[in-house]
């Protein structure tokens, strides 16, 4: 009899075939032409591993896996002269026998085997690929060369995460990841002489056995990167660039490297206020935040040494690249002052703002990126102030310092100037700078520091005669106000410009009424130039 060989099963696609010399693992049933069985693989639970053409087997069986794919089912028959011939086994196969088997291929490998790696998605760019001492992120699915499932990254829910090259991996696996890009999808077969060998790990993979890895790479950094800086935009005029020590405001994205997005401030609507250089955000942002400008935009690829390290933070996994993209808002530096620039003087410019005196302005504001805040031209009327009397932020009672009627300025406030930390709700955001585009249309001169009235000419002698109308010997309120009133619309007396006549006036009668009784003596009363003098903080 010749040696039967029918093809049961036959995969659609067979990569390889058996060939002599190569090693395979099958499983097998063996029994005789009337069905009687004399042997199995499956009832001992493991597959039957051998080199085929190499004498191992019996010559029918030799023969008869030449040819055969992994998966393929044969089932052969060997008559006993390419079996156990007229001897047989004792006890096990009688002399003659015509044997039959039912074969699975399970695994098939050559010692000259590599490793193999088919690309199946690469993406559009790839600026780094995996190099030695790299470590990387990736998901895998890791099954037999017949398609059995025995581990899978995804089912855990997490990255595989290791150095590769430097012995962490099975060897066809340090090998195998080399030159992937993040993103890339790649099937990795694995000989067992370069995966777990001849016993295997002990739990999950057999001795002997190939493996294939569907690995998708998500993420790869070098312990020894630094920060990365990429896609900058950075405004035509660009004064100044942040230094440490400075305070910023921005937005930002905040992405992995395959795209995941796990933070933004835009979606919060507010910026990212921070200091740069003083260890209140991640080293990577630290530094990547310095040296830009009001306006820029940059993207900054900080490695996990620079960032949430091995534990990771939030929804950000351990040992992951973190790409920010970001948007410079506005910054300053707590040492800064107010700073003026003018653009416009009038040639006759002698009569300078000062302390006391009453303002009229127009000023557009705005935030540093140009944001408009507020603008008196949109209401149709100035702003009136008393100079350095606190009814205006610090920063503008500096800027509206010896300036001219006409004159022409901008105003750049810092927050601590300006409206600090807390901002105005809805108006103004915490530590922003301010910028005011000023025009100064009118200025009444105050009166000297701490003066709310003085006279514009010699004081009469018979003062308090004068204002005492109906000669009763004391002054209320009412006759005070009178008089005073008289000599402003006279021109004998002014009044401290921008402020409340009856407050002046009440302030004026306060002082001089020691006793609080509501009427001023005459021995109480003293309006003599000294007296006149009062604290202005009482206003």
């Amino acid at each position: 009899g010749e040696l039967g060989i029918e093809r049961r099963f036959v995969p659609e696609s067979c990569p390889r075939a058996v060939r002599p010399g190569d090693f395979v693992r099958y499983h097998y049933l063996g029994a005789f032409p009337d069905g009687t069985r004399f042997d199995s693989s499956y009832d001992r639970g493991s597959t039957f591993n051998v080199f085929v053409g190499r004498g191992q087997l019996i010559a029918g069986m030799d023969q008869a896996l030449v040819g055969m794919c992994v998966n393929e089912r044969r089932l052969v028959k060997i008559p006993p002269k390419l079996a156990y011939g007229s001897e047989g086994v004792p006890g096990v196969i009688p002399p003659n026998a015509v044997l039959h088997f039912d074969v699975l291929l399970i695994d098939l490998w050559n010692s000259e085997d590599e490793v193999q790696v088919q690309t199946y998605f690469k993406p559009d760019k790839c600026p780094r690929t995996v190099q030695v001492s790299d470590f990387v992120r990736y998901h895998y699915n890791g099954t037999f060369l017949d398609g059995t499932l025995f581990d899978s990254s995804h089912n855990r829910m997490r990255t595989y995460d290791t150095y590769v090259g430097i012995g962490w991996l099975i060897p066809g696996m340090d090998q195998g990841l080399l030159g992937m890009c993040v993103g890339e999808k790649r099937i990795i077969t694995i000989p067992p002489f370069l995966a777990y060998g001849e016993d295997g790990d002990g739990k999950d993979i057999p001795g002997q056995a190939s493996l294939v890895f569907d690995v998708v790479l998500l993420d790869l950094h070098n312990p020894k990167d630094g920060i990365a800086i990429e896609n900058q935009l950075v405004p035509e005029s660009c004064e100044r660039r942040s230094q440490t020590g400075d305070f910023l405001r921005y937005h930002y994205n905040g992405t992995l490297l395959d795209g995941t997005l796990f933070d933004s401030s835009y979606s919060r609507n507010r910026t990212y206020d921070t200091y740069v250089g003083k260890g209140y955000v991640i080293a990577g942002m630290d530094e990547g935040l310095l040296g830009v400008c009001t306006g820029e935009k940059r993207r900054i690829i900080i490695p996990p040494h620079l960032g949430y390290g091995e534990e990771g933070r939030g929804k950000i996994p351990g040992s992951a690249v973190l790409v920010f993209d970001i948007h410079v808002v506005d910054f300053h530096n707590p040492s800064d002052s107010v700073s003026i620039t003018v653009h416009y003087k009038p040639s006759n410019c002698t009569v300078l703002s000062k302390k006391g005196d009453y303002l009229k302005y127009h000023y557009n504001a705005s935030l540093l990126d140009g944001t408009l805040l507020d603008s008196t031209h949109s209401l149709g009327k100035t702003y009136n102030i008393v100079l350095g009397s606190g009814q205006v932020v610090l920063g503008m009672d500096m800027g509206l310092q010896d300036m001219c009627v006409g004159e022409r300025r901008t105003v750049v406030i810092p927050p601590h100037l300006g409206y600090g930390e807390d901002g105005v709700e809805g108006e103004v955001p915490g530590s922003a700078v301010l910028v005011f585009d000023i025009e100064l249309l009118e200025l009444v001169s105050g009166l000297p520091e701490g003066y709310m009235f003085v006279w514009n000419g010699e004081v009469s002698p018979n003062l308090f005669e004068e204002i005492d109308h109906n000669h009763d010997g004391e002054v209320l309120l009412e006759e005070f106000s009178e008089y005073i009133q008289t000599q402003v619309d006279t021109g004998k007396g002014k009044l401290a410009p921008g402020f409340d006549f009856e407050k002046i006036v009440k302030n004026m009668f306060t002082n001089q009424d020691r006793d609080g009784n509501g009427k001023v003596t005459a021995e109480e009363f003293k309006l003599k130039d000294q007296e006149a003098k009062e604290e202005h903080d009482e206003l």
